[in-house]
């Protein structure tokens, strides 16, 4: 058991040193992930509703901006697409009036085709990948103590193993 709870202390070990190594790579792949995820945004409530809290959280839309929404074909700007969607973003991508009880979710229509500036009254500017890394960096302290304490107590179960071994193997000397 001891080999065991070791063997998986030194995986995760092993993955946090490798996270950091290629921080890049996983940037990578969390933006790959988001954009594959907004393709399919209307194909799957659970994951609709995944990205819709993702964005009201971080206060984000896209994955590195609004105009990701590009790749779902509902949302997408081009001339041929018939969607009343045209050009705009879910409602998890507004920003939020503190004098609204009911969420308009009407509120993201055309918002891509007004200029910058009048976007970001609209609606969060800014992408998920990097509200995510700010919230990485803001909760660092947070997020090292809990892969601390959750290492200490895989040592300490380590210990207690090898404990309960050493116990047995006194108990079975004395026989």
């Amino acid at each position: 058991f001891s080999v065991f709870l070791g063997i998986i202390f030194f995986l995760e070990l092993t993955a946090g040193v490798l996270a950091f190594v290629f921080k890049d790579w996983i940037k990578d792949q969390l933006y790959f992930f988001i954009n594959n995820n907004i393709r399919a945004y209307r194909d799957d409530i659970d994951l609709q509703n995944l990205i819709d809290f993702t964005q009201e959280y971080w206060q984000c839309c896209g994955a590195f901006g609004a105009d990701d929404w590009n790749l779902n074909i509902y949302f997408n700007c081009t001339d041929s697409n018939a969607s009343r969607e045209r050009c705009g973003v879910p409602f998890s991508c507004c920003t939020k009036d503190p004098a609204e009880d009911v969420i308009n979710t009407q509120c993201g229509y055309d918002a891509r085709q007004k200029p910058e500036v009048d976007q970001q009254i609209v609606i969060y500017t800014k992408g998920c990948v990097p509200q995510f890394e700010k919230w990485l960096q803001d909760n660092l302290t947070i997020v090292a103590g809990i892969f601390i304490g959750i290492a200490l107590l895989q040592i300490f179960g380590i210990c207690l193993a090898q404990n309960l071994v050493s116990d047995i193997e006194a108990v079975r000397a004395s026989w």
